[in-house]
């Protein structure tokens, strides 16, 4: 098996979704999913350009792109659509990937498989998902609107595979015994450490690919920030504290779960660069990290959000037998709070250890479904970088209970 190694990532930024009839637009809500892909991917061939004068996109084997609504502006194999929109060589192929909320790393994954294979060398792993245009399930839906039969499996029913997640969610702070208040001091650390992140100028840009917006005017802007994260949660952390406590629970009376301690619906995409090391040395380009192991696993399809721990325990054994506390940083997805406080429980580290999404999560970034394996794996590759850590694992749980994870180890 070959090596494949992390050349460079970027993501856009972030923006809060106009979901429910656009009534709550944001600074994507008017702007395509396609023009936040094409911003990703042609950001990121330009830098690995910038950096090898002999470096030919004409090598770059493969795209894959992460997305969950394949469907409208989403549809018609927009792994494939990239490359135009990105302005890259017909000779790329492309091909977009659903599994579900793990469909970014997954992207990853694939492509890193593909080049330890030996079926090339140069490959691009994606993701996008604008949630303001597509709901989840809308790809179900829109058959159904437009009058053809759905005709789903009764046993699809019988195990309870279309669970809502915010109802999953509950279960597993039900199974974990843990409180509104656990969720609730996980979601404002969680907008605290973003905070921190956002106002590290130098770090922050390194890994943003802007996006020129259409103005109603004719003019552009240039949107290079996130628009979700509540800076009052560092700032003032009594006040946004007691106006979390303050929410209702979202999924049921009784419930842990409110819309301050899930994970954002909002709009954005990523893109990282893969090559074999050969290929990087050739090139003159230095790695930013190595692929080290990973691993998917399924679980239970009701309770669906836990499956990141069998795929864990596969990866940390894959990887030479590593445990957690060999891990530098650990970036489990954030799409509720009790999902990486079961993490934290099962593997016995602390919720608040600094090693956990150390420049926030989907609760104080968001979760643009698609797109947030590769949006969180650019945050742990960054700050893998800047800190100098050698081991990095990010998991992310899915819908009908699946979990994905990768570990990835700093090149020196």
């Amino acid at each position: 098996m070959r090596k494949c190694v992390v050349i460079d990532a970027v993501r856009t930024p972030i923006g809060k979704s106009g979901w429910n009839g656009m009534k709550k637009g944001g600074q994507f809500a008017h702007v395509s999913a396609q023009v936040l892909l094409g911003s990703a991917v042609s950001e990121l061939v330009r830098r690995v350009g910038s950096n090898s004068k002999v470096f030919d996109p004409r090598e770059i084997e493969d795209i894959a792109v992460g997305c969950l609504s394949q469907i409208g502006e989403q549809g018609g194999n927009i792994g494939r659509l990239v490359v135009f929109l990105a302005d890259l060589p017909d000779e790329i192929a492309g091909m977009t990937i659903d599994r579900y909320c793990n469909a970014g790393l997954q992207a990853i994954n694939s492509m890193a498989q593909a080049i330890m294979a030996g079926c090339g060398n140069i490959m691009i792993a994606a993701g996008v998902e604008h949630m303001s245009h597509y709901p989840m399930l809308s790809t179900i839906s829109a058959a159904e609107a437009a009058g053809y039969p759905v005709m789903i499996s009764d046993k699809i029913y019988e195990r309870n595979v279309f669970t809502p997640m915010g109802v999953a969610a509950d279960m597993v702070a039900k199974k974990y015994n843990l409180t509104r208040e656990d969720c609730d001091k996980l979601a404002l650390w969680s907008h605290q450490k973003a905070t921190k992140a956002l106002r590290e100028k130098e770090w922050y840009n390194k890994r943003i690919a802007p996006v020129e917006v259409a103005q109603p005017d004719g003019t552009t802007k240039t949107v290079d920030t996130d628009e979700t994260v509540r800076t009052q949660c560092l700032d003032e952390p009594d006040i946004a504290y007691s106006k979390l406590t303050q929410l209702e629970p979202r999924f049921a009376p009784d419930g842990v779960h409110t819309a301050g301690n899930s994970s954002q619906i909002v709009d954005g995409a990523a893109a990282t660069m893969l090559m074999s090391e050969d290929k990087a040395d050739e090139l003159g380009l230095k790695p930013m990290a190595t692929l080290k192991s990973m691993a998917v696993a399924g679980d239970e399809p009701s309770i669906m959000l836990l499956g990141p721990i069998p795929a864990m325990r596969k990866a940390l054994k894959r990887a030479g037998n590593l445990t957690m506390n060999d891990m530098d940083v650990i970036e489990p997805n954030e799409a509720f709070a009790s999902p990486p406080l079961a993490f934290a429980k099962e593997f016995k580290y602390a919720f608040d250890d600094p090693r956990v999404n150390p420049t926030g999560g989907a609760i104080a970034l968001g979760h643009p479904i698609g797109a947030t394996g590769v949006i969180y794996f650019t945050e742990m590759i960054y700050e893998m970088q800047r800190r100098g850590f050698q081991y990095g694992l990010e998991t992310l749980c899915g819908g009908g209970g699946v979990g994905i994870a990768t570990i990835v180890e700093r090149e020196k």
